[in-house]
């Protein structure tokens, strides 16, 4: 499959389009049937998958693949059969009373046919998630998954062939050709995940034929920590969040703001949270590698150039830096790098963290708007005042506060950035919506009030004006 064409893609979109007009409108029971076989099959596919991703990525800790995206996965199935009949419901609107008798309601129709592009980093829940959206919705898909994870990718195939016909979902494979390909087929809705650079490539080849798009980026997301919130809590959950998957996660955080008086404080505390979440890190099975060479050394390089002006840099256990068989990369912080440095320019995307001493929150609300807006922000605070001060003053897609990462978690919470960091929301209802056709449906019975607004004009439509001036 990965040196399909895009003819064949053509092909592909059309058998499901033909597939999808034979049935516009899967009931109830077809849609969560599907959900069901997804379920089923993904539980039986468990362990291999957890063993091809951790092939794919030279060691990945079969503890996170199961957490962060195999559990996240069947636990948004469980809610999805949940919620689904209420999903599909009309949506009551409200009606004037200008226009009564009559009834207004959105009508969810699904869209049609939905491609879905997968990253990298998480292949398993950033594939299925939307997935699994799409298929309540009522829609077929076509699935582009990454060239960088050939063995997950033969699992996820299987799983897909076993759980569904080709003109229900269908997955592809290979390279930056064929997803040029891909994002410029006729769908009826594109949803993407990856990079902001590519995620403009994938917008600008989806206008080709006007497909609503859904963006999926990252970004540089903050997290500040307040003068008064306790380092050694504050140490465990930034380990957590740029620890797990090596930091190769979208919404991690990306640079952190701690007050100037705490400043070295901070650093021991982080040293002492890294060496005891991952002991002997290198041979540590619960510690995941970074993804690839080309990887590796872009993170490298941001160190180099960090040293080589001057900045101070801080690897949390010096047992080995750096091992390019395993590459195996341990936290490192960047105390006070020049904004001009990449790593300060980049989405940095693995262990590596730049850390910002302030003295004042406003100088921190200040530099982050200066900056795009980032698809994730977090505080660490209990001082209420202060919480609402920086939702109120900090635009992001979303937004922890005294916890990381796991706002992605909440079933019932829309997923998605702003600006750069995306477009588009998906999760819970909303993602539902995203792949669903919102449609307006004002209906009227045997009577009908608007009669009475028709010409010709006379008395009637006088005496309507001035009730309708009040």
């Amino acid at each position: 499959m990965d040196n399909i064409d895009k003819t064949y893609l053509l092909k592909l979109v059309s058998l499901q389009k033909k597939a999808f007009s034979l049935d516009q409108y899967p009931d109830y029971a077809l849609r969560k049937d599907k959900l069901k076989r997804l379920y089923s099959v993904l539980l039986k596919h468990e362990q291999a998958l957890i063993d091809a991703v951790s092939d794919d990525f030279g060691h990945r800790s079969a503890n996170e693949t199961w957490l962060s995206e195999i559990f996240q996965v069947t636990s948004t199935i469980k809610y999805a059969l949940k919620s689904l009949r209420s999903w599909m419901a009309k949506e009551k609107r409200h009606t004037s009373i200008i226009f009564k008798p009559a009834k207004n309601y959105v009508y969810y129709q699904p869209v049609g046919v939905v491609g879905i592009m997968v990253p990298w980093n998480y292949p398993i829940l950033l594939s299925l998630s939307p997935l699994i959206y799409a298929l309540a919705a009522g829609n077929r898909v076509c699935i582009k998954l990454s060239e960088h994870t050939p063995k997950t990718n033969r699992v996820m195939m299987e799983i897909c062939k076993r759980a569904f016909n080709i003109d229900e979902v269908a997955v592809v494979t290979g390279d930056a050709t064929v997803a040029q390909s891909f994002s410029e087929l006729p769908f009826d809705h594109l949803f993407f995940t990856g990079s902001t650079a590519i995620g403009r490539k994938v917008m600008q080849a989806a206008t080709k034929n006007l497909t609503p798009v859904t963006l999926e980026l990252g970004g540089k997301s903050p997290l500040i920590i307040s003068q008064n919130f306790p380092l050694k809590k504050a140490a465990k959950m930034i380990t957590f969040a740029k620890g797990l998957n090596a930091g190769q996660t979208c919404i991690a955080p990306d640079y952190i703001f701690v007050h100037a008086q705490k400043l070295e404080a901070f650093v021991t505390e982080m040293e002492v949270a890294f060496k005891e979440m991952y002991p002997q890190y290198m041979t540590n099975d619960d510690y995941s590698s970074v993804m690839n060479e080309a990887q590796f050394n872009r993170l490298q390089g941001y160190i180099d150039e960090a040293k080589d002006q001057g900045v101070k840099v801080v690897v949390l256990d010096e047992l080995k830096a750096t091992n390019d068989h395993s590459r195996k990369m341990p936290i490192s912080l960047l105390l006070n790098p020049k904004s001009d440095l990449q790593v300060m320019q980049d989405e940095v995307f693995g262990p590596l963290l730049p850390v910002l001493s302030y003295q004042s929150i406003e100088e921190v609300i200040s530099y982050i708007n200066q900056k795009p807006r980032p698809l994730a922000a977090y505080l660490l605070s209990y001082d209420r005042t202060e919480q609402e001060y920086i939702n109120r003053n900090i635009i992001s897609g979303g937004m922890c506060i005294n916890d990381v990462l796991n706002h992605i978690a909440q079933h019932d919470l829309p997923f998605g950035g702003v600006g750069n960091s995306g477009m588009g929301r998906y999760h819970g209802f909303e993602g539902f919506k995203t792949f669903s056709n919102a449609k307006a449906i004002c209906q009227r019975g045997r009577f009908n009030s608007a009669l009475w607004l028709y010409p010709p004009y006379g008395q009637r439509f006088s005496w309507f004006r001035k009730f309708l001036k009040g």
